[in-house]
């Protein structure tokens, strides 16, 4: 599958290897704008759309396997024989198969507020909160967020699930494959890497705040990533949004060390 992609940076003048950033649930490659822009002036930056999310091809199926596989496509495409890895939350589990299924393509792997286990179900009620919305009766953005109020009151929430939100031949639509998404949560919410190792650099980052990587977690994530590193930045799952410049210095400490 050919993902979307966003490139950023000059890929000739930059310094060290291309760097690739994966978004989590109902996200896009949009939401890395900061980030992206600031890596940018060293690296050339490549933010993704997951299948079944932003500008991305649609697929009833979606296993880690598959994405990593989508991933490999796109360096092939591009012509990256090794890159830099960053992933958030479900971009995270998908960035550690990527690591242990194709290791050679890597220099280094971040993964942001996410650990190996299983989850549990947190997002199925949302999931059927934006399909039961009837979008044809909808004319607004705003009617759409008063319809998803009672079910998800949390308003920042909300803005970010709306940002899914297009308006196609004068209709409202929501671009994510919700359907799929529902289909395939069960198996999202499910480990990852249970059987292998990866031992080159890797940097794990955690919210303080958050509940998504607990101690016992940096045990079972140091067992299987054996040349990890973890930092812990005080924000909840969020992190790259809500402490921008301590998770940039974070990084760009973590890609110049040898």
């Amino acid at each position: 599958m050919q993902l979307h992609y966003q490139t950023l940076g000059d890929p000739i003048s930059g310094k060290g290897q291309p760097l690739i950033l994966l978004h989590g649930l109902f996200g896009s490659g949009d939401n890395w704008g900061t980030v992206a822009k600031h890596f940018s002036q060293h690296y050339q930056v490549i933010s993704v759309d997951l299948r079944n999310h932003g500008r991305s091809p649609h697929s009833d199926s979606q296993t880690y396997t598959e994405m990593a596989d989508d991933l490999l496509e796109l360096c092939d495409t591009l012509g990256l024989d090794r890159i830099h890895l960053l992933g958030h939350s479900l971009g995270g589990k998908m960035a550690m198969q990527f690591a242990t299924q194709y290791p050679d393509k890597l220099e280094k792997l971040i993964v942001v507020d996410m650990a190996i286990r299983t989850y549990p179900d947190a997002y199925t009620h949302i999931i059927d909160a934006m399909m039961a919305v009837d979008l044809s009766a909808m004319q607004s953005r705003s009617d759409v967020d008063k319809a998803l109020t009672s079910k998800i009151p949390h308003t920042m929430v909300r803005q970010f699930l709306l940002m899914n939100l297009v308006k196609s031949e004068n209709k409202l639509a929501w671009r994510i494959n919700l359907a799929a998404l529902r289909a395939n949560y069960p198996h999202l919410i499910q480990a990852v890497c249970e059987h292998t190792r990866y031992e080159k650099p890797s940097l794990f980052i955690r919210g303080e705040r958050s509940d998504y990587v607990r101690d016992t977690d940096i045990t079972h994530i140091s067992s299987h990533f054996t040349n990890a590193q973890f930092s812990t930045l005080a924000a909840n799952h969020w992190v790259h949004a809500e402490q921008p410049q301590a998770f940039i210095e974070v990084v760009a400490d973590f890609l110049a060390s040898s």
